[in-house]
């Protein structure tokens, strides 16, 4: 019997379940590399829906004039800062319940990223214990918000999530090698 179709023989000389808690490791970490792509993504697209969307009002005026484009670049930037910082908690928590439980659907996506962009706008309003409200929510500001999550969620569904929890599926069974020619061995004559 030839030594590479032996049980226990594999690239790395070690036994299957070896090779499989290996590939098992590369694929979480390369995971989790596509989810923090994904979740920077979604919060450059969530900080620009932000941004534009407050910025809308000033834009419709015309005698404004033209908008200097480092302005838009700084706001941009803080955009996308203040949307990560606010949305990583929330954020990370959807994610985790989305790949432990396979979910790939992009409606659930965009709920969790709405859920997520609602947080973070209450987050930011006082809320009062005593009468347990929310003061000074402003509409507008909650839909852009809420609507910025559901984008950012749709996007991270777009790079991250359609492939959930996909790391954890086992390996495929292997082939076993091509036969020897027979003219290749010493002994055969």
């Amino acid at each position: 019997m030839d030594a590479r179709v032996k049980p226990g023989h594999d690239d790395w000389g070690r036994g299957d379940t070896a090779g499989h808690q290996s590939f098992c490791a590369m694929s979480l970490i390369g995971r989790l590399v596509v989810i923090f792509i994904g979740f920077l993504a979604a919060c450059f697209v969530g900080g620009l829906i932000v941004v534009m969307a407050l910025l809308f009002p000033e834009f419709a005026d015309l005698g404004a004039g033209p908008v200097d484009q480092g302005t838009i670049d700084i706001l941009l930037g803080f955009g996308f800062i203040f949307v990560s910082g606010f949305a990583l908690v929330p954020a990370a928590v959807i994610v985790a319940v989305t790949e432990a439980l396979y979910i790939r659907s992009a409606l659930a996506y965009a709920v969790g990223g709405g859920l997520v962009g609602l947080a973070c706008y209450l987050g930011l309003v006082p809320f009062h214990s005593d009468t347990f409200q929310f003061e000074g929510i402003v509409r507008r500001h909650l839909e852009i918000m809420t609507g910025a999550g559901i984008a950012a969620g749709v996007v991270y569904w777009l790079i991250a999530g359609r492939n959930a929890g996909a790391w954890r599926e086992p390996l495929p069974p292997r082939k076993p090698p091509p036969p020897l020619p027979s003219n290749s061995r010493p002994d055969a004559r």
